[in-house]
């Protein structure tokens, strides 16, 4: 029985992940954590028993799985006291930098403790992101969009990020698109000379596009995710695995 906190139970991820354990016999939900949460369990539909805490320091709590989905903001210092605390961090929460991820890794290496962070936990956006990295040995010249809702707080989004992250390890030095910008910003945001595009409407949960081109030909790969639900088959898969890694370690296909 894998004993749970989760953070960020309030927001639209918190909430299917409520569901989830609710719906799995081998996770109990033992604690829910949220800076704004200021009722009891029962308050906000939990068993009386789930502890509820508005402040880290407020954590103790025996458990083995940190489970969160908080905001950019907050991602680092949530990491840094589960894994300070023997917890388990299982994060899709992304906005870290390159330099804290490192830092939380060394920092769980020390512990001994092995964590996962994901980008995504959908598993057709896992797909997309090993088939970009394989279509990019044979096409260079690639950019990538991205589109999630309105009220997405980072960008671009952690999987764009980790995709272009991936195409770069393998993708030869390359420049692509000599075009002179007439509107400032219009080309996007580049990631070694990879263009990321961001867009935010409502309407959209998440999607990603990854266009390559080609002489004579193009390719296009593209992942939707319709509803949040569908990050919960990944979500599980990450809870029940993580204690068998000795460090933290980042992306989900490092567990597939």
């Amino acid at each position: 029985m894998a004993k749970i906190i989760l953070a960020g139970f309030k927001g639209s991820m918190g909430q299917k992940a409520l569901k989830m354990i609710a719906d799995t016999p081998e996770f109990d939900l033992v604690g829910v954590y949220s800076p704004s949460a200021n009722q009891s369990a029962t308050s906000y539909g939990l068993a009386e028993e789930v502890a509820v805490f508005n402040q880290l320091d407020q954590v103790k709590l025996a458990a083995d799985i940190w489970l969160d989905f908080t905001t950019p903001s907050a991602v680092y210092q949530n990491t840094r006291f589960a894994i300070e605390h023997g917890l388990h961090p299982v994060v899709g929460t992304t906005g870290l930098s390159d330099e804290q991820e490192q830092e939380l890794i060394e920092l769980s290496q020390k512990q001994g403790l092995g964590g996962l962070i994901a980008p995504n936990f959908g598993l057709s956006a896992v797909l997309l992101m090993q088939f970009a990295q394989k279509a990019a040995q044979y096409f260079p010249d690639v950019e990538i969009i991205e589109m999630h809702h309105e009220d997405k707080k980072d960008a671009p989004s952690g999987t764009a990020l980790m995709t272009a992250k991936m195409i770069d390890e393998v993708r030869p030095e390359h420049e692509q698109g000599h075009s002179k910008e007439t509107l400032a910003g219009v080309r996007g945001g580049d990631y070694n000379g990879i263009r990321v595009h961001a867009v935010r409407l409502p309407g959209y949960i998440a999607h990603e596009e990854v266009l390559f081109g080609g002489p004579g030909e193009g390719l296009t790969i593209r992942q939707d995710s319709f509803d949040r639900a569908s990050f919960m088959q990944g979500v599980k898969l990450a809870i029940n695995k993580v204690d068998q890694l000795d460090q933290l370690t980042i992306g989900l296909e490092k567990i597939l």
